[in-house]
């Protein structure tokens, strides 16, 4: 598992990222392309499954971009299942949801209780 963390600067009209500890840098015209560049160098340099992301903007021309690649994925609702080398698990492999048990109630009647309104 691969985390790679960069800090994103705006200067002018284009957007530069620097790896926080490492030596990956990269520039673009847009952060959406920055992004995206920083997505492909972080999968050169690990390819070992899926991959998430995280674009956290600080201020009008800075921000933290995080690339994680492997590792747990997110499968909705919350949890998290570990995932194959070759990234997200396919559909038919999901454990089957849970069957609901109906229960039935029984209405309780006066007769039952040799009981009656009236006596």
């Amino acid at each position: 598992m691969g985390v790679f963390t960069f800090i994103v600067r705006k200067s002018g009209a284009d957007w530069t990222a620097k790896q926080h500890s490492g030596d990956i840098e990269s520039s673009a015209g847009s952060s959406y392309d920055l992004q995206r560049k920083l997505v492909q160098a972080a999968l050169a340099a690990d390819s070992s499954g899926g991959v998430q992301s995280s674009f956290s903007p600080v201020s009008p021309s800075s921000a933290i971009f995080q690339v994680i690649v492997g590792g747990a994925v997110f499968v909705g609702g919350g949890a998290a299942a570990a995932a194959p080398a070759g990234g997200a698990a396919p559909a038919g492999d999901a454990a089957p949801a849970p069957e609901k048990k109906e229960e039935k109630v029984e209405e309780e009647s006066d007769d039952d209780m040799g009981l009656g309104l009236f006596d």
